[in-house]
């Protein structure tokens, strides 16, 4: 850009009537300029251009700039070589031509011109208008860094950082970002936050992050405001607060940035530091999709599902799901496996829901990992294949996924694809019913009341059976009722026999009826009464 610009106020005077204008009046000073480029000095030559340029008095016109950038940087002015230079390279003003945009930064770099080092060193970088060379763009970047360019000293730092035609170095990468930070260059501020936040080069200070990160937002630098806006929904370095999150995203996806954009429309689905409003959801959405992120591609596609913002539509669903995992987002691979599982937007078709499974498996999703693992256990388009079944089972059980959990558990209790192992059965039941899972606590609660694998405890096998019982499991209802009845590990209680051996009835438990008759016996006519009340409040909260 012009190293310096030429400021002036302008005067405009409008006469009300039929449309007519007076045009602004040149200053004495602007015509001073004018006359000095024109009797031929370069100086005033180039600030003539950069008037142009920016129509700052005058009216804005790059092929006038181009002119008087020329017969400035022919007269070898390093500022108009470094600005003509710019203009070949963009092509503004003339046809984009990198040749020439090299041959004229040249020019102005063989006279020091720091910001025009920093430019050759760019076009090394990226091999515009030179072949790409790591080596040329740091040598030129450092040239112009030693003289205080703080865009090449950002550039400079992003080098070490990457180690790229030098040895990488994250504690030289901070202090040229830091050296240009300080100058107040939004670029290297926000890559200092994220230093700081990701504690590469310097211990990790969240603090510092913020102060950085915001430095940089405040200069209205995009990414720094989705990074202030991760911030503030995370509580890194600030109290977590969704308005303020909201704030940042807003600045960041008026910009135009897809992640900021997607993020505002999930806030808005979720209702978080903002009223819940679907219609906004899909609209910040789809701005993203128009981007093509693949985040927000399956985001559309939930709510075609749920029928969010838009009407329900397992096509649509579809359409934008494939998108997002045809660029490789694991959620969306694992959803689309799903979809052609249960036949959603899809023909049901087992092969492709196991294609789809495997590539969100690469990318470690447990949930398609247990179900590569039920697919292979029932042979649900792939043969039948215990081994198959355990290995990827035990993947997601590892993740902590608790069906996984049950379900691994279960085939060590049969010795299914594994040796018979009742420990190994325990200790992955045990994790899966902690985690929540009914038929995990039914388990465990059939294990301590038979001692299998564990010393045996009616303790424990009633305070699992009652977890299991109290989500419905229809057989640990059934043994809490033998339990009461027997006065195992519980003191006896017909009544609440009673209950349980109904509820479990109620449930399909159809051997509870000769129970229930057996224990009724035991019962007064009040106490039967006084039992089926509470069968009928059990049944209620169960629903």
């Amino acid at each position: 850009m012009p190293l310096q610009f030429f400021k002036a106020s302008l005067r405009v005077i409008v006469i009300l009537g039929p449309c007519l204008f007076l045009l602004p009046a040149f200053s004495s000073e602007h015509q001073g300029i004018v006359k000095s480029a024109q009797d031929g000095d370069p100086v005033a030559q180039n600030k003539l251009g950069e008037m142009h340029e920016d129509g700052l008095g005058v009216q804005q016109d790059d092929m006038e700039a181009l002119k008087w950038y020329r017969r400035a940087a022919e007269q070898g002015f390093a500022d108009a070589q470094y600005n003509l230079g710019l203009m070949y390279a963009e092509g503004r003003g003339v046809p984009q031509d990198d040749g020439e945009a090299v041959k004229w930064t040249r020019l102005a770099v063989e006279q020091g011109h720091a910001s025009a080092q920093n430019t050759l060193g760019f076009m090394y970088d990226y091999g515009q208008g030179v072949p790409q060379d790591d080596d040329e763009a740091v040598k030129w970047f450092r040239r112009a860094a030693v003289q205080g360019d703080a865009e090449a000293q950002n550039n400079l730092a992003a080098k070490y950082a990457k180690g790229e035609g030098l040895p990488q170095d994250d504690g030289k990468a901070v202090q040229w970002y830091r050296q240009a930070a300080d100058q107040g260059l939004p670029e290297a501020q926000f890559n200092l936050g994220s230093i700081y936040a990701n504690g590469k080069g310097v211990p990790q200070n969240h603090d510092e992050a913020v102060k950085w990160t915001r430095l940089a937002a405040d200069q209205n630098h995009s990414y720094a405001q989705l990074f202030l806006g991760l911030m503030y929904s995370n509580g890194l370095g600030v109290l977590r607060n969704d308005e303020e999150a909201i704030k940042w995203y807003r600045k960041a996806a008026d910009q135009g940035v897809a992640d900021a954009q997607s993020i505002l429309g999930m806030m808005y689905a979720e209702g978080l530091g903002v009223a819940q409003d679907y219609g906004e959801a899909v609209k910040w959405t789809r701005l993203a999709v128009d981007q093509g992120l693949a985040d927000a591609q399956f985001f559309l596609g939930f709510m075609y599902v749920e029928g969010l913002g838009v009407p329900q539509d397992y096509g649509e669903a579809v359409k934008w799901t494939r998108f997002a995992a045809d660029q490789g987002f694991a959620d969306a691979q694992y959803n689309l496996g799903a979809m052609y599982a249960e036949g959603l937007g899809v023909p049901q078709d087992l092969g492709e829901a196991f294609k789809w499974y495997r590539l969100a498996v690469d990318q470690g999703i447990a949930d398609a990992q247990y179900n590569l693992g039920v697919m292979y256990a029932e042979g649900l388009g792939v043969p039948q294949d215990d081994g198959e079944a355990v290995k990827w089972t035990r993947f997601a059980a590892d993740q902590g996924f608790a069906d996984a959990q049950y379900n691994l558990g279960a085939m060590y209790a049969e010795g299914l694809g594994v040796p018979q192992d009742l420990g190994e059965a325990v200790r992955w039941t045990r994790l899966a019913a902690r985690q929540g899972i009914g038929e995990a606590q039914n388990n465990l609660a059939s294990i301590y009341a038979n001692g299998e694998g564990l010393p045996q405890d009616d303790g424990k096998a009633v305070e699992w059976a009652r977890l299991a019982a109290d989500q419905g499991i229809a057989d640990a209802q059934y043994n809490l009722g033998l339990m009461y009845a027997e006065g195992r590990g519980i003191p006896q209680d017909y009544i609440n026999a009673y209950v349980w051996f109904a509820v479990a009835q109620a449930n399909g438990m159809k051997i509870s009826e000769q129970a229930i008759e057996k224990i009724a016996n035991n019962l007064t006519l009040q106490q039967i009464s006084q039992a089926k009340r509470k069968v009928a409040e059990r049944l209620r909260a169960q629903r």
